[in-house]
């Protein structure tokens, strides 16, 4: 039995209309130029972790479970780098949010990439809530190859970031 390779639909609509679409709105001469999504980073500090070791490993268990690849309990970030995490963001888990009105505009960096937080882990489907027994909150950290704001805000608003209306620069 052979096995086909899954293509999550956000990467497969980068290349077929967004990529194209950023080329000629930006007058980039290759494909290449075309901002790209590298990396989604998840980070998420655990309050009393030093006193009570079994939050660390729910804490992982969650972002496990959330991310869709191993969470690793360290002092330094661990990427999630594929457009199913993204999709699972923008579709289900945004939306999930009480009074959602989007995404703020103004966590650009200055180098193309974006951060956000997540105030409660709970937003996301893949969470069981009746076995929360802690909120904690995330930030998400998406890394493109964009050059500028612009550009990745460009990026970010095609595959479906839901920003509000208005960019604050």
């Amino acid at each position: 039995m052979t096995q086909t390779k899954h293509t999550p639909r956000l990467q497969t609509r980068y290349h077929e209309q967004i990529a194209p679409a950023l080329m000629k709105k930006f007058n980039y001469t290759s494909f290449m130029q075309v901002p790209r999504l590298e990396k989604i980073c998840l980070n998420q500090g655990v309050n009393g972790a030093t006193s009570d070791k079994k939050l660390v490993d729910i804490a992982i268990t969650e972002m496990t479970t959330i991310a869709g690849q191993k969470a690793v309990a360290a002092k330094s970030k661990k990427d999630i780098s594929n457009f199913k995490f993204l999709d699972r963001l923008i579709s289900i888990s945004l939306p999930r949010v009480r009074d959602f009105k989007g995404v703020n505009g103004k966590g650009f960096d200055g180098r193309g990439n974006f951060n956000m937080g997540i105030k409660e882990q709970i937003i996301f489907p893949e969470i069981d809530i009746d076995k929360v027994t802690r909120i904690n909150g995330m930030d998400i950290t998406f890394v493109t190859s964009a050059k500028t704001d612009e550009e990745a805000y460009a990026l970010l608003e095609a595959l479906g970031m839901p920003f509000t209306k208005k960019q604050a620069n």
